[in-house]
């Protein structure tokens, strides 16, 4: 059953995907006749990195040759989105890194001179929501509770995000929402999620809003409140957080928080199209085998086929909304 709904997807993706049926797709082609160079935007270890270093093994058999991972650490990933645009768009480099809301950040932020176009997003494997905790020995149990002390502004609430996250933009979003003034709250920056739970764990801050990847190695110090998710999310037995602030008159725009996954140069698409296909069916051919999906389970990585259309549209449709909302994380 799940091969066939992968291989469903699949179908659906190239039906509208520009011009990839103009030449026979899987004609015989001398490609892949050199190693691939992987790209991870974030170093070894993170979430970025564990997800090329748990595909590339399949990704080398399945294609018939090596993969090299190459770590090109540096401004949130604009090193490495840089590097893989300066690369030939020949299918021999393809980019594996967390693409929100670190693109839209290098874009809007930190002045990157390329577009969130330029990118072919093959596929969103793994998503993260983000939690709304406090530390478990807190006073407070709901999120209500919590932003109702925060509006009355008699005491100061210690808040920490991660620096422009999504994490940062929900917590701009549920300040405007419910007319709270930014001084209501002491805001603590951070670009480490490890430094950002060691606070909440040593209760120097009271309130965090961080991705749930790598909260749930410390959730038994923390007590959340909210999960920013669409639905009810299985691991987190908590209301979402419009769920949770629905008593208070109000919703958030909700959106992703992180969204890992494999790209590649829009160019490539266009200028082999073969090679463009054959790497999207290789993924498609290593997500839809249990013993994969054992793996990314047993390691906790995300192993979904999302597919280029819709990754695509999820990228840039999250890109529109920090761009639209940039100026709240600019205060």
């Amino acid at each position: 059953m799940i091969k066939i709904l992968f291989f469903l997807s699949y179908i659906t993706s190239l039906l509208f995907t520009p011009n990839l049926f103009s030449t026979n797709l899987f004609a015989s082609e001398d490609y892949p006749k050199q190693p691939i160079n992987l790209i991870v935007g974030f170093g070894v270890g993170g979430s970025s990195d564990r997800l090329a270093r748990a595909m590339a093994p399949f990704l080398s058999k399945d294609l018939n040759t090596p993969i090299v991972i190459m770590n090109k650490v540096g401004e949130g990933s604009k090193i490495a989105a840089s590097y893989v645009l300066k690369q030939p768009a020949d299918g021999y480099t393809i980019f594996a890194t967390t693409f929100t809301p670190y693109l839209a950040n290098t874009i809007l932020m930190e002045g990157a001179t390329y577009h969130i176009e330029d990118f072919d997003y093959i596929n969103i494997q793994w998503y993260d929501n983000d939690i709304v905790a406090v530390n478990n020995e807190s006073p407070f149990h709901s999120l209500t509770e919590l932003l109702e002390l925060i509006k009355n502004g008699e005491t100061k609430i210690k808040v920490a995000v991660m620096e422009n996250s999504s994490g940062h933009l929900l917590l701009k979003f549920l300040l405007k929402s419910y007319a709270i003034p930014d001084e209501n709250i002491e805001l603590h920056l951070f670009n480490s999620g490890k430094k950002a739970r060691d606070a909440i764990i040593q209760k120097e801050i009271d309130m965090i809003i961080i991705s749930s990847e790598g909260s749930e190695l410390i959730r038994e110090h923390l007590r959340t409140l909210a999960v920013f998710s669409e639905e009810r999310h299985p691991k987190w037995d908590v209301p979402t957080v419009n769920e949770a602030v629905l008593p208070l008159g109000f919703q958030v725009p909700f959106f992703i928080g992180s969204m890992r996954g494999f790209a590649v140069s829009a160019k490539l698409k266009r200028d082999y199209p073969k090679r463009y296909a054959k790497i999207v069916q290789s993924l498609i051919k290593i997500l839809a085998r249990k013993e994969v999906q054992r793996i990314l389970r047993t390691e906790k990585i995300g192993g979904v086929w999302t597919g280029p259309k819709k990754s695509n549209a999820l990228v840039k449709d999250t890109f529109l909304m920090y761009q639209q909302n940039a100026h709240l994380l600019r205060k």
